[in-house]
């Protein structure tokens, strides 16, 4: 029997890009900022100045973002019943291709090459389940859109949400639980 597929979004889903851009500011600024900023607030306008486009053309910051708590464990488990892609807007930012791909050498050495995709449109994705933080991605989604709690998308109610890697973990067990049924 073939196994069902998830792809699964990188910034702000498997790498922490919140931190990142705190830690960033807090180095930058000297200013240690928490993530209530982000809280209902487009990412790009929560930081004062414009830092956060300053930061995302900076050498590193990619390859430095912080892994989520729990995703590497979760992502392993359900690689155990499911086919994982791993998919990301990485053409925006030009130094954010490689840096990408070497963040997911080291941090998710057991995902293949061939089940990263890099894209600048993700409504091309067509797999049967969507974890990503913004709606923009999920709404086009072709399976079932989940979307991963940020703080950009606080007040978005029309997908399933989760709130980090253990409850990921759980709505997978609740599916292949009903799929057995």
């Amino acid at each position: 029997m073939k196994k069902k597929s998830i792809a699964i979004d990188m910034d702000g889903v498997l790498a922490d890009t919140e931190v990142q851009y705190l830690n960033y500011y807090e180095q930058q600024f000297g200013t240690r900022l928490t993530k209530e900023i982000f809280h209902n607030v487009a990412e790009a306008e929560a930081l004062p100045d414009g830092s956060i486009y300053k930061f995302l053309f900076t050498p590193g910051f990619f390859r430095t973002i912080p892994v989520m708590d729990g995703a590497v464990d979760a992502v392993k488990t359900l690689q155990q019943d499911y086919d994982i892609y791993i998919v990301s807007a990485a053409m925006e930012f030009p130094l954010s291709l490689f840096e990408k791909k070497e963040w997911l050498e080291e941090h998710f050495p057991f995902i293949q090459w061939n089940n990263i995709i890099f894209c600048g449109n993700k409504s091309i994705i067509d797999t049967d389940y969507m974890i990503d933080d913004y709606c923009k991605n999920l709404d086009f989604c072709k399976g079932k859109p989940i979307l991963f709690s940020a703080g950009h998308n606080a007040s978005i109610t029309h997908h399933v949400r989760v709130n980090n890697w253990k409850e990921v973990e759980t709505l997978f067990a609740e599916e292949r639980s009903l799929a057995r049924q």
